[in-house]
């Protein structure tokens, strides 16, 4: 049974805008020309990679449903109420590997002693075996080490074909459209052989310095992913947590918290600072006054304060009305729903200053002063003339608010006000484990996947944003 979850169908609205935007500047060469100083950067096109991992993961995780059970009641087919993901389904060997509790990444054995009674009855304190992890060894003591070694090996070998394979394919459509926007459509003609095509192609492709960094970079993704997959099915790549989960599992399952916290906030917070920023740019006087000390007083007010004020009320509201849920895991997405949108209504306040800025300049340039001269409505002027001069600072801003959104929702979840505690996410692995890092024997490895996984999405968003804000630059793009 499909099951459409709200925060599931602002990714799909933002999905579908995003491909409606680019048909949009596709048709536009002057808009389409920072894009292509994006693509010729290797910077821009591995952080996009790394990013696209990310987002590949989100969205797998998106896709929810109910499994139906083997029962039926009164001839209706009934449905479990546990909402899966696609992902789920993917991983399912990781989610459902569970231990007694704590594990060390790439471990045959429990992480603290227990006491346990050997066959004569004798009462001992030893280290436990796992269930799961490296239970087809043995004598872990002596195969733990090669074992771990071969699987390396094994997978990533197998990564490594997966990756040439892909690059492979990549470099033949790129011959294919190559052909089809020269007119010559279908196979190759008798004295070009496929081969001889391929091989074209791949020296074109090499020529650029962001195709090769590109390639290196899917090459040494595909032998880390190929040794990752490999280990995961035998061992805890990295390790388990304090109920025995699979930490590897639960940091991908936190990507998609991360994404929906830095996208849909992005959607909530623009309309706000769109329409405030240019009406108080434009029509100046009273308008602007009134504006700028509506920001002035939000930005004045604790912002910690202010979203755990309103997440904590808006908890109780929901616990009040427990039958508007049919599971937990839709209560648990309308709390995540309800942040991103309490975190854009407190966070719009930047971008309005800026766009605010970009348009006292607009409004004073002689094309905008022809088309008041010429009787021009204001809404026409806004629209036609004024919103897509400042569109440019829209998408550097939202890009490089992304990364600020994903570090606030873990400093929200580490005080305990920001999403579900059902809800994994960066926050909550962080939050658990600020207390292992307390035990003897430290538990180390919680803190170190979510931190990791955490520095790749804000670093490749970061360094994706840097490469964009330089191509819509007119100062460093003259020529």
């Amino acid at each position: 049974m499909p099951v459409i979850l709200w925060t599931d169908a602002m990714i799909y609205l933002l999905l579908a805008t995003g491909f409606a935007a680019a048909l949009w500047i596709r048709k536009r060469p002057h808009l389409v020309l920072p894009w292509k100083r994006v693509a010729n950067s290797s910077t821009g096109m591995v952080s996009l990679l790394f990013f696209s991992l990310f987002l590949l993961v989100g969205l797998l995780d998106s896709m929810h449903f109910r499994p139906a059970l083997s029962e039926k009641i009164d001839g209706q087919q009934v449905y479990s109420a546990e909402v899966l993901s696609l992902f789920d389904v993917l991983a399912s060997d990781m989610k459902s590997r569970s231990e007694k509790t704590y594990s060390a990444p790439l471990a045959a054995y429990l992480y603290a002693k227990e006491s346990m009674e050997t066959r004569d009855g004798t009462i001992i304190r030893d280290y436990p075996r796992l269930h799961y992890g490296g239970a087809h060894l043995a004598d872990p003591e002596n195969e733990l080490q090669k074992d771990v070694l071969k699987r390396a090996a094994t997978g990533a070998a197998a990564g490594g074909l997966a990756g040439l394979f892909l690059i492979g394919m990549t470099v033949g459509l790129f011959h294919v459209f190559a052909r089809i926007r020269s007119g010559m459509p279908g196979s190759p003609s008798g004295h070009e052989t496929l081969a001889v095509g391929w091989k074209a192609a791949w020296t074109g492709c090499m020529q650029k310095k962001s195709f090769r960094a590109l390639m290196l970079t899917v090459l040494l993704l595909s032998l880390a992913l190929g040794m990752i997959c490999n280990l995961a099915a035998a061992y805890h790549v990295l390790g388990t947590d304090k109920v025995g989960q699979d930490v590897l599992y639960l940091a991908l399952k936190s990507i998609r918290t991360g994404l929906v916290i830095g996208t849909v906030t992005t959607l909530v917070m623009l309309p706000f600072a769109l329409l405030l920023g240019i009406a108080a740019g434009y029509f100046r006087g009273w308008v602007d006054d009134l504006i700028q000390y509506l920001y002035t007083v939000l930005s004045s007010i604790p912002g910690v304060l202010l979203i755990a004020a309103a997440v904590l009320m808006m908890q109780v509201y929901i616990e009040m009305h427990p039958e508007w849920f049919e599971t937990s895991a839709a209560r648990a997405d309308l709390r995540l729903l309800f942040l991103c949108l309490i975190l854009g209504v407190t966070s719009w306040t930047g971008l309005c200053r800026l766009i605010r800025g970009e348009t006292l300049k607009l409004r004073e340039l002689e094309f905008i002063q022809a088309a008041q001269a010429f009787g021009v409505s204001s809404f026409r002027i806004l629209t036609r003339h004024i919103l897509p001069n400042v569109m440019h600072i829209i998408l550097i801003a939202v890009v490089m608010d992304f990364s600020s959104l994903v570090l606030a929702e873990a400093v929200l979840s580490y005080v305990g006000v920001g999403v579900d505690p059902t809800t994994m996410s960066f926050g909550t692995l962080i939050n658990s484990a600020r207390l292992e890092m307390g035990r003897e024997p430290m538990v180390w490895w919680t803190l170190a996947a979510a931190f990791g996984f955490m520095l790749v999405l804000v670093l490749a968003a970061n360094l994706f944003a840097d490469v964009v804000r330089d191509a819509f630059d007119p100062r460093l793009n003259q020529d």
